[in-house]
């Protein structure tokens, strides 16, 4: 018999992470050699404590926004304060807890390969790319952030584009104390390697390791201080002369090594900082190299869109946390047992909605498996149907709004994310209901697929179920009709608020008359006891989502605002259900942090390591070598999705999203391609990609909660879905209006 999962225990929020490193913090290995012991246990513990205080930003984060909004629309007051404190804080949360995150071990890196390598090999790749990678680009970092934010210190310098011109030192400080706490880290990472490593293989990194650091030491101030040795003008003619390359050849090099260099499996972000120091001295110079990295990573800490990502990340763990998908999914289970494939219909409308409330797959598919598998097995449901139904369902999380991948997307393209939440919107539904036809096709044609629920398991209902079934999804229509409406101020001329309470009235009146069907019983009519749980699992979740993205649609907030009000009202849902404790709240801060570290620190890298490309000029010499050919766009669009679907196999959608897709910008301007209907493309062709064997990670999730099925059978029928996702990717593709008719829409309005 199967060995019983237990949902509390398994880490379902961190699918981009490729590994976690096994050492507690503080307690080290009594074997591992005696001096290391307590480097090792004094920078962990370092790290630990600052990463738990780093967290707790988040609170005043969404704090300050949700005064920002109420003193805005109740008051008509905005604040002057809400949006440097917000942007600064969040940029400072996620620089803080990058050395946590590498202690951790969350810092993202392509691991399809690493992970098929020897304990001892692996551990020789990590010291030496540590050696060769990590420690320069932690000492130029760390140098080049300390000058930047020194002379913010010493100017007081000021920010210029809002009316509280608050001073930027104290934020820019959390550059410098961020490589600083990374290169200590990366001290204990490479103690820890060698604790790994045989004996023989560690006595040898030891012997080498003085003779590296005063390398590394005359390689620095060679480059920094070039007049203080002798070495110096011979370094940087070595350097600058290197092969007599153009730098739009020296960019084509820097991608291939790239690329290399990520599949070996080293963090992208550290890899991708390193490369674009050396290939920034090799292409113009060290100087311009240094001045790009601080300009990034201090763009990407005042970014006001990416604030969202944290608080998105928030809202929809605390979401999880609420457990109300599992009081949906029985409701909806139970409303169709009369129906072949009942369980399919309700793992793709919850998916639907969990995708809106989450947006994180490896929580949607392993609640998904845990809510669905043990029924669909008890009724006899085809395992491959079921394993594709559950891992597509899953992935809708990339697409639907709020998605992260997104928010992310959206300064990367130069689009508004609500721009992109807007062409998501119906592409999203398109791919649940062709899934959802797929399956009940199927169920048609071949009804062992899906039986029908056992008697035993169908609930007791009135003799006119059909027209308990048609009231109930009439009066939701009416519903979110209303809420539209509101959202769109349709309301703004009857009394203050009318927008709410209207939707909030028609829903008292909804319970009104379910409260009197089921007193009166008028001629044997009465709505069942599932309607109460299906609108318990349904209404608050759907009402805080359709708050926060209606208000981001209709133009009333930012995306970081409404993040920041559905992560207090999820916190407040939470409460409600009573299903949080400070425990659980504390462990929901802390995966945020995780997460919110692993895509913001690789945004900032990558946005580093892009800036020196395009200095470069290879993006300009690639769009006119593509324009050259004289390839219909359309052509050139097919090559580059067939790009991206490949990538997404071995690579996860953020290092595409931040390090592939910038390089194609200018060819799509060129080309004169919507960006915000490519964007939607690359989002369903990645989505397709996590149901692409033998990589896909939804696969791992669904089988480690559900270890009966075999890994094959779910393969199997991911694969189905894949075609179905394939469809929709052509159909977005050949009908671009499917995701720009909304924004369209919006706009005239």
């Amino acid at each position: 018999m199967a060995e019983e999962v237990e949902p509390d225990k398994l880490e379902i929020t961190d699918e981009l992470i490729a590994e976690r490193n096994d050492f507690i913090p503080g307690q080290t290995p009594e074997d591992m050699t005696p001096w290391m012991r307590p480097v090792v246990a004094g920078i962990d513990v370092l790290n630990l404590w600052v990463g738990r205080l780093a967290c707790l930003m988040v609170i005043p984060i969404i704090a300050v926004m949700v005064i920002e909004v109420v003193s805005r629309k109740l008051f008509l007051a905005p604040t002057d304060y809400s949006f440097e404190y917000s942007r600064m804080l969040a940029g400072a949360m996620f620089m803080l807890g990058a050395g946590y995150a590498l202690m951790r071990g969350v810092h993202i890196r392509a691991d399809f390969i690493y992970r098929n390598w020897t304990k001892e090999t692996q551990m020789t790749v990590d010291g030496l790319l540590y050696l060769a990678f990590y420690f320069p680009a932690m000492v130029f970092f760390l140098w080049v952030s300390f000058e930047y934010t020194s002379k913010a210190w010493v100017t007081w310098e000021r920010s210029m584009d809002t009316a509280m011109m608050a001073p930027l030192a104290p934020a820019r400080t959390a550059m410098p104390l961020c490589a600083f706490l990374l290169l200590l880290q990366g001290i204990s990472e490479l103690f820890k390697t060698l604790y790994e490593m045989s004996a023989p293989r560690r006595r040898m990194f030891l012997i080498a390791l003085p003779f590296y650091l005063v390398g590394l030491a005359i390689i620095f101030l060679a480059t920094v201080y070039p007049n203080m040795i002798p070495l110096g003008d011979a370094w940087r003619g070595l350097v600058g002369g290197l092969g007599g390359l153009s730098q739009e050849a020296i960019g084509l090099v820097m991608i291939a090594v790239m690329l290399f260099s990520i599949f070996v499996g080293f963090p992208i972000s550290f890899t991708l900082i390193f490369l674009a120091f050396v290939f920034g001295a090799w292409g113009f110079k060290a100087k311009m190299a240094f001045y790009l990295q601080t300009f990034q990573f201090n763009s990407t800490m005042l970014d006001e869109q990416l604030v969202a990502v944290p608080l998105f990340v928030f809202m929809g763990i605390l979401m999880e946390k609420a457990g109300l998908m599992e009081r949906l999914f029985t409701a909806i289970q139970l409303m169709f047992s009369r129906t072949r494939g009942a369980l399919f219909v309700a793992v793709l409308f919850v998916s639907m909605i969990f995708a809106a409330a989450t947006g994180i797959v490896g929580a949607s598919v392993t609640i998904l498996g845990i809510m669905a598998a043990r029924t669909m097995n008890k009724s006899g449901y085809d395992v491959r149907l079921a394993a594709g139904t559950i891992t597509a369902g899953g992935t809708l999380g990339i697409l639907i709004p709020p998605s992260i991948m997104l928010v992310v997307m959206g300064p990367v393209l130069e689009v508004p994310v609500t721009e992109l939440f807007q062409a998501a919107i119906i592409p999203g539904i398109m791919l649940a209901v062709l899934y959802m036809l797929y399956a009940l096709i199927r169920c048609w044609i071949n009804p062992d697929l899906g039986p029908i629920l056992p008697v035993e398991d169908q609930p007791e209902t009135s003799p006119f179920y059909a027209l308990e079934f048609t009231s109930v999804f009439a009066s939701l229509v009416v519903m979110i009709w209303l809420v539209t409406l509101g959202i769109q101020g349709s309301f703004a001329g009857l009394f203050p608020f009318a927008g709410l309470v209207v939707p909030l009235a028609w829903v008292a009146l909804m319970w009104a008359v379910y409260t009197w069907a089921r007193k009166v019983r008028p001629g044997g009519f009465y709505y069942s006891d599932l309607w109460y749980e299906f609108f318990m699992g349904l209404v608050p979740p759907t009402t805080l989502i359709a708050f926060a993205l209606g208000s981001i649609l209709a133009g009333w907030a930012t995306p970081a605002e409404a993040a920041a009000c559905g992560a207090f009202g999820a916190l407040l849902l939470s409460l409600a259900y009573n299903k949080l404790s400070w425990a659980s709240f504390y462990d929901a801060l802390i995966k945020t942090l995780e997460i919110t570290v692993l895509i913001m620190f690789l945004v900032a890298a990558s946005n580093f390591f892009g800036a020196v490309f395009s200095r470069l000029g290879t993006p300009t010499m690639l769009t006119e070598l593509l324009l050259a050919w004289e390839l219909a766009p359309t052509m050139i669009l097919i090559i580059i999705m067939a790009l991206v679907f490949l990538l997404g196999w071995p690579l996860e959608w953020v290092p595409i999203v931040l390090i592939i897709v910038p390089i194609l910008v200018p060819t799509l301007e060129a080309l004169e391609i919507n960006l915000t209907w490519f964007a939607i493309l690359v989002a369903v062709n990645l989505q397709t990609a996590w149901l692409s064997p033998p990589v896909a990670l939804s696969a791992y999730f669904l089988k480690g909660v559900v270890p009966e099925w075999d890994l094959k059978d779910i393969y199997l029928g991911m694969m189905q879905f894949m075609l179905i996702q394939l469809l929709g990717l052509v159909l977005i593709f050949t009908f671009p209006q499917i995701a720009l008719w909304l924004p369209a829409y919006f706009a005239g309005q």
